[in-house]
């Protein structure tokens, strides 16, 4: 087996490469949700295309380091039945194509959904793709989410567990993740699990054993992410994780995962090192990317990359 910490980080793009071009075609969707203005001169997304609601509106219990609430801050307000309704009718009557139902954490980790079941099965019903973050996901939620006809569901995988405790502030392990994970599986969810490199305070730890964990379990998609350091949290002076780390995370994930659709997702710093990750990302063969800039695209072009583009997360197909 190979070291994924310390085996040379060419060795590892060399080999992703490798089983990506032979297990996928060469062709790269190219992400750009509504919530953020996307315009590369070449293509420009809409404003209402694909959009963003949380259930707690801009609370949650658990204050992570890295996200402070800020993350809610941009998404529309939906925390109570009446509120839901009155995102959903905006959305269809913009002529939407889908929504990500998300919110703050409860101090177990799990995003209060149960009351909102019916609010999402009456979404799919008008037409919407409806994706879902779960955080720590309870089995009567996900047999719930089941029934309500949801597209996907996206959670946080966190592999280890001083990272649990210090930037989540929240008394679980690890296994907690793998446990959620094997309950979307055993239900038949359609699970798109997140690993965000960086995440203890711009280090490399536990990113290697949250793959690991979702190759054992399985999932539809696998979306890479990097830690954006966010004005106004602990995080906010962190250095950003280097392009090398997320490189050696997304080759390691191409080679646990052969066969396994991959993308960059759309939380990345604005940093210097924002370009080698698209790069890296390119390098490995991911199948998505969120917003890249317009120097990756043109990257992507000469290495033989079909480039298309949607106004859907990243982890949906074009």
């Amino acid at each position: 087996m190979l070291n994924w910490e310390n085996e040379p980080l060419k060795v590892l793009v060399e080999e992703a490469q490798s089983l990506s071009r032979s297990n996928f075609p060469m062709r790269l969707t190219v992400s750009a949700p509504s919530q953020k203005h996307y315009d590369t001169q070449i293509y420009q997304n809409r404003r209402k295309s694909f959009m963003t609601m949380s259930v707690t509106g801009s609370h949650c219990a658990l204050m992570c380091d890295h996200c402070g609430t800020k993350v809610l801050e941009g998404m529309a307000v939906a925390n109570s039945s009446s509120r839901f309704h009155t995102v959903a009718d905006n959305l269809v009557e913009s002529g939407a194509e889908g929504v990500l139902v998300s919110g703050g954490c409860l101090d177990d980790g799990s995003v209060p959904l149960e009351r909102f079941v019916a609010d999402i099965a009456g979404m799919k019903a008008r037409g919407l793709t409806v994706l879902v973050h779960t955080g720590l996901v309870k089995r009567h939620v996900a047999r719930a989410l089941k029934e309500a006809g949801v597209d996907q569901i996206l959670l946080d995988i966190i592999g280890d567990d001083e990272t649990i405790r210090q930037v989540y502030h929240l008394n679980k392990t690890t296994e907690s993740y793998r446990e959620s994970l094997a309950i979307l599986r055993e239900e038949g969810l359609p699970s798109v699990p997140h690993v965000i490199c960086g995440l203890h305070f711009g280090q490399l730890r536990g990113e290697f054993h949250a793959l690991e964990m979702i190759r054992d379990e399985g999932c539809q998609q696998l979306v890479i992410v990097a830690l954006m350091p966010l004005a106004g949290t602990k995080m906010a002076k962190v250095p950003a994780t280097s392009a090398d780390d997320v490189g050696r995370v997304l080759a390691s994930a191409r080679i646990m995962m052969p066969f396994t659709p991959m993308s960059l997702g759309c939380a990345k710093p604005a940093s210097k090192e924002k370009k080698g990750m698209e790069f890296y990302a390119i390098d490995v063969g991911v199948q998505n990317m969120a917003y890249p800039l317009p120097d990756t695209i043109r990257y992507a072009e000469e290495q033989g990359y079909d480039i298309c583009y949607h106004e859907k997360c990243c982890s949906l197909p074009a």
